[in-house]
């Protein structure tokens, strides 16, 4: 893969969009000159992300799939359906990540902290692959990597608030930090360590997984905290977007 200075310049913009999700999220409320309740934002962008994973993540699987099966050069097992197969690893690794924070609720001292530790390394790396993939979808086209950063930092942001609202001060003091350092880092890695195409195809399909599970699960708002309407703007609002790019 060649780098070129605009590449490193454009993935870079994208990668600090990310990073400045999780470093002012909690401090700095966007769109709050139009809403003034940041949960009512959180819906918003849970909506967004939703949108992305079924309209745009899904459908990118079969074309990780061909990728994978083209790359590889090679009669597969299974004709490369290993790829669905990482889809499915990523929905039940986050899915078991947020089972694991369900059942600490209400603990107190080492285990609390220790489940802690475990849900936010495996954000930690699902951020770094997020931040990874900038450079490889940028250089399909700039309209990618637009459509691309603006639905992870809706997600992003949903996903700040949801950690925020179930770690409290221990989130904020040190987990946003660790995860804006993960976008700073997967950026950089993928600018140093370029992956062959099949690589890149299977963790294609594992953040397809991934996402979907955190889009449909963890960020839908929940009880009485959700907000429907907001829900359903920010997911027709983006999935209207991407319709044309199908």
């Amino acid at each position: 893969m060649m780098v070129d200075l605009t590449l490193i310049a454009e993935s870079a913009i994208a990668m600090l969009l990310l990073a400045g999700t999780f470093l002012l999220a909690g401090r700095v409320h966007p769109f709050q000159f139009l809403i003034d309740d940041p949960r009512t934002v959180a819906s918003f962008s849970a909506g967004v992300s939703v949108a992305y994973a079924i309209i745009y993540a899904i459908p990118e699987l079969c074309g990780a799939r061909e990728s994978y099966k083209t790359a590889a050069g090679m009669l597969l097992p299974f004709e490369g359906k290993v790829v669905y197969f990482l889809a499915l690893a990523g929905f039940f690794i986050f899915y078991g990540l947020e089972h694991l924070r369900r059942q600490s609720d209400g603990r107190t001292g080492e285990s609390e902290s220790a489940n802690f530790n475990i849900q936010i390394s495996g954000f930690v790396g699902y951020v770094w692959l997020m931040s990874y993939m900038i450079v490889y979808i940028i250089e399909e086209s700039l309209l990618s990597i637009v459509l691309y950063s603006v639905a992870i930092s809706f997600h992003f942001l949903a996903l700040d608030h949801n950690l925020r609202r179930e770690n409290g001060k221990v989130y904020d003091k040190m987990g946003r930090l660790l995860l804006a350092g993960a976008c700073v880092v997967g950026w950089g890695t993928s600018l140093l360590l370029p992956l062959p195409e099949y690589v890149f195809a299977l963790l294609t399909a594992f953040i397809s997984g991934a996402v979907i599970v955190n889009s449909t699960i963890m960020e839908l708002p929940t009880e009485k905290d959700g907000r429907f309407l907001p829900f359903l703007a920010g997911g027709a609002l983006y999935g209207i977007l991407l319709l044309p790019l199908g």
